[in-house]
């Protein structure tokens, strides 16, 4: 079997998507717009050591495989694409096939993949595995986040406003659902660069506590803090959320973090929450879900490898209810998917227009990574594979007070 016949049986016969390969052979439509190179008989062996998206990520991610086009199309266009859907006995001639080539050939495991050890969860390994992914290169985050450095989905107020202007949106729309006024303080969970930080202080006159277990993310929100002439009311520290010694919080924030807490530890995690607030105090929860409450825990094994690893995502059933359980009333919900399939488009076009600086800021590997999971994250959001709610919580005062509105006042 000719290297590109074999190969096109890996990602599907029915895919509109032209495959040609470095023994000068070729398979798929003819005149197909979108293209797949097999550029050396290592890109094999990387399917061959883990048939599925890790094998074909190990191979895109050291260049043995490339993508003629962009790749967001490509991704598309192979979306149903599975192993199994190959029919069994050329299943098992095609695996015969591809373990005689890893044998042959030698194909070291990508220098940018990364599989944490220690005690899972532990403050240690959350440590570092948020460091693995956050502290690469501030430089080349402004080149794919743009100036908010937001890193978590965007709110579109309508269908033409930019990145910048839906980054704004979200951090306004979580305020409001705070109900943020000058003289509260506020506690971010999680907090990034510190954008919510710096919109509650400069937006609301609030007095805002971020924390962060990226080094790298808190010198660069500290800084920028200081820049903006926020000390007085804006801070963010390199720090554990567990770690946290103030309490009676007005608001606490956690955009994006959930993903990292794991199943198990999310009793643990709202009660922390809960008992950082004062009577009447309000959590904002917002993070990526599993569409329902029985899919598959643990992210795909390319993002948990190369992207967030120990990262889990439940389904929202599941983050009220644990909420509810550690005391919270739960007041709002929405689902916000589309939004952050639009976020990551943005993302995607910034990393396009940085390409060559974003290559030499963090190598061809790391670059590789980022453009192939915010592709592929984009697509699983569009086709509601994953989702992204945000959850409104409140600690009730004496005789059940909530000090909520009657009907919300955060806008549509």
């Amino acid at each position: 079997m000719r290297v590109a016949e074999l190969f096109s049986n890996v990602v599907g016969s029915e895919a509109p998507v032209r495959v040609t390969a470095y023994d000068g052979s070729s398979a798929g439509p003819p005149g197909a717009e979108l293209g797949l190179r097999v550029r050396s008989p290592r890109a094999l062996a990387y399917l061959a050591s883990a048939p599925g998206s890790l094998g074909l990520a190990r191979a895109y991610v050291t260049g043995e495989l490339e993508v003629d086009g962009e790749l967001y199309p490509v991704l598309d266009a192979l979306a149903e694409v599975t192993l199994h859907s190959i029919p069994k006995q050329q299943r098992a001639t095609l695996m015969r096939t591809l373990l005689a080539v890893r044998l042959r050939y030698r194909a070291p495991i990508p220098e940018v993949e990364y599989v944490p050890r220690g005690r899972l969860h532990s403050k240690r390994r959350d440590a570092k595995a948020i460091s693995h992914h956050y502290d690469v290169s501030n430089r080349f985050y402004s080149w794919v986040l743009g100036p908010s450095m937001a890193y978590t989905c965007a709110v579109y107020p309508t269908g033409d406003a930019s990145l910048e202007k839906a980054q704004w949106t979200k951090h306004e729309l979580v305020a409001r659902k705070l109900g943020l006024k000058p003289g509260m303080r506020l506690l971010d969970v999680g907090c990034g660069w510190g954008g919510m930080v710096m919109h509650a202080a400069s937006e609301h006159g609030v007095k805002a506590l971020g924390v962060t277990l990226s080094r790298a993310q808190a010198e660069w929100a500290q800084k920028e803090i200081v820049e903006r002439g926020l000390t007085e009311l804006a801070e963010v520290r390199h720090l554990d959320y567990r770690d946290v010694p103030e309490t009676d919080f007005d608001a606490v924030s956690s955009i994006g973090l959930t993903e990292h807490i794991g199943g198990a530890q999310l009793p643990a995690y709202f009660a922390k929450l809960y008992g950082k607030l004062r009577p009447g105090g309000r959590l904002l929860n917002h993070c990526i879900t599993q569409p329902t409450p029985d899919g598959p825990k643990q992210v795909d094994e390319f993002i948990n490898r190369y992207v967030f690893p120990d990262g889990q995502l439940e389904s929202v059933g599941l983050l009220a209810t644990e909420m509810n359980r550690q005391g919270f009333e739960v007041r709002h919900e929405e689902n916000l998917r589309e939004h952050y399939a639009r976020t990551l488009a943005g993302w995607c076009a910034n990393l396009d227009e940085h390409w060559d600086e974003a290559v030499r800021e963090v190598g061809q590997q790391r670059a590789r990574v980022w453009r192939l999971y915010m592709a592929a994250s984009r697509l699983g959001f569009e086709r509601n594979n994953i989702q992204l709610h945000q959850i409104l919580g409140v600690k009730l005062g004496e005789r059940g007070a909530s000090g909520m509105p009657l009907r919300p006042d955060w806008g549509s």
